[in-house]
């Protein structure tokens, strides 16, 4: 089974090869990667990656790197618009899309993608919810596995009051596709029939219907996630240490002079009121890979880089008051969501 992940980075460089090595575990055979910008050595590390020959690619899988195409700021729908046609994706049996933050933890049988399609009834679409890992309080930036370092999380069925959460899906060689959405495909409309598509959720289920239509623009990207996790969940680490969030809170949004920060993206996924270690299933079998992948002396090499541009980009950053603000102000912020926390104040208890 050939199944290509593809994703857009943009100053990913010291998270790179855990999710390479994660997305290998769990079956992936092909990635299809696009950058732009690059300042932390992302670039240089795919085309290593890319150029490895056989000894690499045994580990790391078959690795293509491309510029991103966006000739704009829409860099993720114009890169799937682009990989659509690149024979990459075209070639493969199942096509993942996700972000190098998002690890899709695979809860039946040996914990592979194959094995999560086998137990949906290999449907033509799998969507698999979020679940947003915290920050916890974990200020440094580690150079460790993310997975084992976040593992509380809000409720699963529910995020910041809603029951309906976003999803990521998997989609198949044959699904009747017009285009790849980050979150969903989308129907052709010339191609094949909605009525009787075997979409599933995480625990095999047939999607909503409103929701494999796209009929509700509010919940075109998700839908109630409670039943939805049995056969796989995606753990979503947003916001990782909080040296790294302050590192990628500058590559999205520099320019912060006479502007208050806004703490709501930071609040909304920084609740920890439920643990979930499941993930940690994959923890040994991920180090001995990780350890093999920097063995190789050029990408151990260039890894290192990553990690030490990562943290010098950190120390900068907090030269700037407001950037040290930021850090204070994120520090002190309360793991209440916003709605959350201002529907217990209306109710007076708070």
């Amino acid at each position: 089974m050939r199944i290509t992940a593809v994703t857009c980075v943009k100053n990913e460089g010291p998270f790179l090869l855990e999710w390479i090595a994660f997305n290998r575990l769990i079956g992936v055979t092909d990635f299809l990667f696009y950058s732009n910008d690059c300042s932390d050595g992302t670039d240089r590390l795919l085309d290593a990656l890319a150029a490895g020959g056989t000894e690499l690619a045994d580990l790391c899988g078959n690795v293509v790197h491309l510029p991103n195409p966006a000739e704009g700021r829409n860099y993720q729908m114009e890169a799937l618009k682009d990989a659509a046609h690149r024979t990459v994706v075209q070639a493969a049996d199942w096509v993942w899309i996700a972000d190098v933050d998002e690890f899709l933890n695979i809860h039946v049988g040996d914990n592979t993608i194959p094995a999560l399609i086998a137990a949906c009834g290999a449907p033509a679409a799998i969507s698999v919810h979020f679940q947003f890992f915290a920050n916890d309080g974990i200020d440094g930036f580690e150079d460790r596995p993310v997975i084992a370092q976040f593992t509380r999380s809000h409720n699963p069925d529910i995020w910041c009051g809603e029951t309906a959460i976003e999803v990521k899906s998997l989609t198949r060689r044959d699904f009747p596709l017009q285009y790849f959405g980050a979150h969903r495909p989308f129907f052709s409309k010339k191609q094949g029939k909605k009525k009787g598509l075997a979409w599933a959720d995480g625990s095999g289920r047939q999607v909503p219907h409103k929701f494999l239509v796209a009929a509700n623009p509010r919940r075109i990207r998700k839908f109630p996630a409670k039943g939805a996790r049995d056969f796989a969940t995606l753990n979503h680490y947003a916001l990782r240490s909080l040296d790294s969030y302050l590192v990628k809170n500058d590559r999205g949004d520099v320019n912060r002079e006479n502007r208050a920060f806004d703490d709501t993206y930071w609040r909304e996924r920084n609740d920890p009121a439920w643990q979930d270690t499941s993930i940690a299933r994959y923890l040994p079998a991920l180090e001995d890979a990780l350890e093999r992948i920097k063995a190789h002396r050029e990408i151990g090499a260039l890894h290192d880089e990553a990690v030490r541009l990562h943290r010098e980009k950190c120390a900068a950053l907090l030269n700037q008051p407001a950037y040290r603000e930021m850090q204070a102000q994120l520090r002190a912020a309360s793991t209440l969501p916003p709605g959350e926390e201002a529907l217990l104040q209306e109710m007076g208890i708070l």
